[in-house]
């Protein structure tokens, strides 16, 4: 999983509340098991002019000129709520999304950010309004400014403001790891623990099979 520190990029408004992960991507566009081929489907209900159409819908704020190559997306509360899909999370990654910023999230979805290297930064909603009307004005010169290490999200005109995120679901961010990687982290005390516990409980450890050995049916 790719790290992430500080990301200035393009924001794109959605600043509507309850957007939910059949709106993200709906269960049509999930032809896949994997992460990718997944983009064309994001927002595919509002997108597109048509349900199962590919033709671009000129109101929605994907399809405006400036919000071109957006990598952060400004959303309103209870951000991805509805199914657990993580194909709503790999959707918003793969067109692009490393950070979502709301004043909350449905759980299991900021999870699935966490564990997919999308930042779900918790920001009070007055906040991301202010920064959405910067945006507004010019989404180019008014580019947005994650900074997960100061853990504050800005733009030219609105902020610093500081966001709320979990300790390890912020380290996690920083290092690129994932629960496995998180595990590892405390690979030393897990091994001193089966040192110790081989020593005083030799019965419930199963002994390594020797070269060629073969076990009774």
């Amino acid at each position: 999983m790719d790290r992430f520190t500080v990301l200035t990029a393009v924001a794109a408004p959605l600043v509507r509340a309850n957007v939910d992960t059949d709106a993200i991507i709906p269960s049509r566009e999930m032809k896949t098991v994997s992460k990718t081929g997944l983009s064309a489907g994001l927002f595919a209900g509002w997108r597109y002019a048509e349900i199962g159409g590919r033709d671009p819908n000129p109101e929605f704020v994907l399809n405006r000129p400036g919000y071109a190559g957006a990598r952060i997306l400004l959303g309103g509360e209870n951000f991805g709520c509805g199914s657990s899909r993580e194909h709503a999370v790999w959707a918003l990654h793969e067109y692009g999304f490393r950070a979502v910023v709301a004043p909350t999230f449905a759980p299991i979805f900021a999870s699935n950010c966490i564990r997919n290297g999308v930042v779900p930064a918790r920001v009070a909603l007055e906040h991301v309004r202010e920064l959405a009307a910067a945006v507004e004005r010019d989404p180019v010169a008014n580019a947005v400014t994650v900074d997960l290490e100061a853990k504050t999200v800005s733009a030219p005109g609105a902020g610093p403001y500081a966001f709320a995120i979990d300790d390890e679901a912020r380290e996690m961010l920083l290092n690129g790891w994932d629960a496995i990687d998180l595990t590892l982290k405390y690979r030393p005390a897990i091994e001193a623990f089966v040192v110790r516990d081989r020593a005083e409980r030799p019965w419930i450890y199963v002994a390594p099979r020797a070269a060629g050995e073969r076990t009774t049916p």
